[in-house]
């Protein structure tokens, strides 16, 4: 069984992968978002199985996209498992790494980060990771959805200085789509890069945060969310007990949530023939759907225990 075959049979995709033909470049990554480990009490199955499959498939690399769990004793298990993968693996920090008083050096320090924003190179694509946590100014309180000009300067040295086709990771996104702050500012400084750029042309960014299943093309590059691998966030308005009430009593957070059944990731292939291939699982909701305790409509296009299979395309790269 070859590896593309290897991971759909494990992860029951319905698509067959394709191998890419003649000089083009292809990466293939494992992909998940928002796990909130200190939330649900199930967290061990999901990133259990999440890195199970990924053992399995062997992708390139794998990659969470924030929002995965503190620095805390009673985690220290789950961050093992995600450890355990043998293969090389990624972190992208999230508004709720900082939870509980934890600052961000010791969110890094534990993962081993060196810092919250950097960059790596796979298979003929290079990735961006950034960190959507700046604060806007000195005195903000709470979660952020910023980046600021260190980081800008940082990201526009970057995609200069790039040789190959530009991948771009985040927790909160650069879309308009419940994105960050200043997404317009950030999109301006990755279409002008495009703009004069032919080989490391920015084509697509992934984020997580919003808990969201959507792909919107804006300019010739692809802002897709990833869903979250546990659960749409409701808010108190809409509290429904799904488990039961000793779970209620010792995860007090699930009842604000439609959690999903089974865990949610993907794996992704990006060519530089000029598509990406989401390779995404279906799941349903524990009890009630977010429209059956009155969470408003407006948010129906998004919302879904999936992250949907796509074929995305882009301008080849030559």
């Amino acid at each position: 069984m070859n590896r593309f075959a290897k991971y759909i049979f494990v992860l029951f995709f319905p698509i067959i992968a394709m191998t890419c033909q003649g000089g083009d470049n292809a990466v293939v990554f494992g992909i998940c978002a928002d796990v909130h480990l200190p939330t649900m009490h199930d967290s061990e199955y999901r990133i259990s199985t999440f890195i199970d499959s990924m053992k399995a498939a062997q992708p390139d690399f794998i990659i969470e996209l924030g929002d995965f769990g503190i620095p805390k004793e009673e985690y220290a298990q789950l961050f093992d498992i995600w450890n355990s993968y043998p293969g090389n693996k990624y972190h992208v920090i999230g508004n709720h790494e900082m939870d509980g008083g934890t600052s961000l050096q010791q969110a890094l320090d534990y993962r081993g980060m060196s810092s919250s924003f950097y960059d790596f190179d796979v298979n003929g694509f290079h990735f961006i990771v950034l960190d959507g946590n700046d604060k806007k100014d000195p005195q903000q309180q709470g979660y952020r959805r910023y980046i600021g000009p260190k980081q800008q300067h940082w990201l526009t040295e970057n995609l200069k200085n790039a040789r190959r086709p530009i991948v771009i990771f985040s927790h909160q996104g650069l879309g308009p789509i419940e994105g960050l702050d200043n997404h317009e500012e950030m999109r301006t400084i990755l279409e002008e890069h495009n703009r004069s750029a032919e080989q490391n042309r920015v084509i697509a960014c992934f984020n997580g945060h919003a808990h969201n299943d959507c792909a919107q093309e804006i300019n010739g590059i692809w802002y897709v969310h990833i869903n979250s691998m546990s659960y749409k966030w409701l808010g108190e308005e809409y509290a429904h007990v799904r488990y039961s009430p000793e779970v209620d009593r010792d995860f007090k957070w699930i009842k604000y949530t439609a959690p999903y059944k089974e865990p949610l990731f993907a794996i992704v292939e990006i060519s530089t023939a000029g598509w990406i291939r989401i390779h995404g699982k279906n799941s349903d909701y524990v009890g009630p759907s977010p429209w059956e305790v009155g969470y408003p409509k407006e948010h129906e296009p998004c919302t879904a225990p999936r992250i949907s299979s796509r074929e995305l395309s882009f301008e080849p790269i030559r």
